[in-house]
C-alpha cells in the first residue's frame, strides 16, 4: 500500500465509544475551527453546524432523530454534530424550487463563516445545490482528520430523520441537515451488541486504486 499519513492510516469510523469521556470546549473549538478553514467554491462556506454534548438539550435532540439502528451505539458518543448545508440563493427575480430533503438512509453552536468572495467559478457554482453538499463534505472531512490528530474518533451518520429534524429545529428553509456525526474516544467493543462487535474487530476493506480509476473510451 501507499505511504499514508498516520491520521488518513489510522482513521476509521468505530461504533463503540468510552461513556466517561466529555468533549471539552478546546477540543470543540478545535474541530469547528478546522471544519471552518475547508475549501468551498467562491469561498461561500455553505456549512452550517449544531453541536450537542452528552446530556445536553441539542444532543438528546439529535439522538432522537436518529434511525433506530444508530440508536443502538451513538448514545455513548461523547458528542453528536449536526452538519447542514445552506441552499444557494435563487438569481434575482427567481423563485426558489424547494428541494425535498432526501430520504433517511440507513447505515447549540455554529462555525463562524464569513462572506463569499468573488471567484472566477462563483458565478456557476451559485445556484447548484451540490456544490453546497460538496463543500459540507469538506469541512466534515476537516474535521475528521483533527479529531485524530487529538486523539478523537468520529462516526458519520446520514440514516436519521432529516425532515422531523427539521421541524424540530425550527431549521430555516434554506439550511437542510445532512449528516449526524458521532464524536468520542474509543470504548470497549464488548459493549457492543455482537453483530456489531464482530463489524468493530473485524478488517476493513478498500476497493484496489484500479477499481477506482476510470479510462477513455476509445475514438
Amino acid at each position: 500500500m501507499a505511504e499514508l499519513s498516520p491520521l488518513l492510516a489510522a482513521r476509521w469510523s468505530p461504533h463503540a465509544f468510552d461513556p466517561s469521556v466529555e468533549l471539552t470546549d478546546g477540543e470543540a473549538a478545535s474541530l469547528l475551527e478546522a471544519a471552518r478553514w475547508a475549501p468551498s467554491a467562491g469561498n461561500r462556506q455553505p456549512w452550517r453546524f449544531l453541536l450537542g454534548r452528552r446530556a445536553d438539550e441539542a444532543y438528546k435532540r439529535l439522538f432522537v432523530h436518529l434511525a433506530a439502528e444508530n440508536q443502538r451505539w451513538a448514545g455513548q458518543a461523547s458528542a453528536l454534530l449536526l452538519g447542514a448545508y445552506l441552499l444557494p440563493a435563487a438569481p434575482a427575480g427567481s423563485a426558489r424550487t424547494p428541494a425535498s430533503p432526501a430520504p433517511a438512509t440507513h447505515g447549540c453552536r455554529q462555525a463562524a463563516h464569513g462572506q463569499a468572495q468573488p471567484g472566477h467559478d462563483q458565478a456557476q457554482a451559485a445556484y447548484d445545490p451540490a456544490q453546497a453538499v460538496y463543500d459540507l463534505g469538506q469541512a466534515v472531512a476537516h474535521l475528521t482528520v483533527q479529531a485524530g490528530a487529538i486523539g478523537l474518533h468520529v462516526h458519520q451518520m446520514t440514516g436519521f430523520d432529516r425532515t422531523g429534524l427539521a421541524v424540530d429545529l425550527a431549521l430555516p428553509d434554506d439550511v437542510r441537515p445532512h449528516v449526524v456525526v458521532a464524536i468520542g474516544r474509543l470504548g470497549d467493543p464488548l459493549s457492543l451488541p455482537g453483530d456489531l462487535r464482530r463489524r468493530e474487530t473485524e478488517l476493513r476493506h478498500r476497493h484496489p486504486v484500479t477499481d477506482l480509476l476510470l479510462g477513455l473510451s476509445p475514438g
